[in-house]
């Protein structure tokens, strides 16, 4: 999660969320070599949880950082990966000041956005966390006509809004809607991937895109 206005913390344990494992080949589709010209490419987990993804990423050469405003997460992070850096922070558009770092060559947000109250705060965070030319990944429960059909013919509409679940999916996203967020932030050239199960039902999609 994403957000400081959230209902409590969100209880993260030290569980590895396997369940989204089907993100982490179109994941892999859209990441650049972890070798840059000078040097590792420094990647900021914008909404890290328990940090799973962060150690993930490092395992493949990258340099990370990530934040979360869930102290249980930033907990297990640390306690998983003391050698990365984790911060109790939420995204905002002071993020990259509050962590006193230079701007990151990657932002990567993986089912992260549908969680926040303010998401024009989460993508101006990823912006200005962002070098000129830095590149965003974002992940997020993929919406469209066919699947909102499927959804209400077979009776999941309700329990898919998550209504009882706590600090659950507060926005629900269509490549459209995402897209426009990701473009009225400043992000340019967007590529699409969609995620999971099949063709225009699948489960989340992925969309990348750079800092202009």
């Amino acid at each position: 999660m994403s957000d400081s206005r959230s209902v409590g913390d969100y209880g993260w344990s030290t569980r590895i969320p396997t369940e989204e494992a089907f993100l982490l080949a179109p994941l892999a589709q859209l990441l650049p070599s972890s070798a840059g010209p000078h040097g590792r490419l420094r990647l900021l987990d914008l909404g890290c949880g328990n940090g799973w993804l962060s150690g993930w990423l490092a395992a493949r050469g990258f340099q990370v950082v990530g934040v979360d405003p869930s102290a249980s997460g930033i907990t297990e992070a640390r306690r998983a990966h003391p050698e990365l850096r984790f911060e109790p922070l939420a995204a905002s558009p002071q993020l990259l000041h509050q962590l006193g770092e230079a701007p990151f060559d990657l932002v990567v947000s993986l089912e992260v956005v549908e969680h926040c109250y303010a998401p024009r705060d989460w993508a101006a965070a990823a912006f200005s966390a962002l070098r000129p030319g830095g590149q965003l990944i974002v992940s997020t429960p993929y919406h469209g006509y066919l699947k909102n059909l499927a959804l209400a013919g077979t009776g999941q509409l309700e329990a898919h809004f998550t209504a009882l679940w706590d600090g659950g999916h507060i926005k629900f996203w269509s490549r459209r809607s995402l897209g426009q967020l990701l473009t009225e932030a400043g992000f340019e050239q967007l590529e699409f991937r969609g995620a999971g199960r099949l063709p225009w039902l699948w489960k989340s999609m992925v969309l990348g895109g750079c800092r202009g």
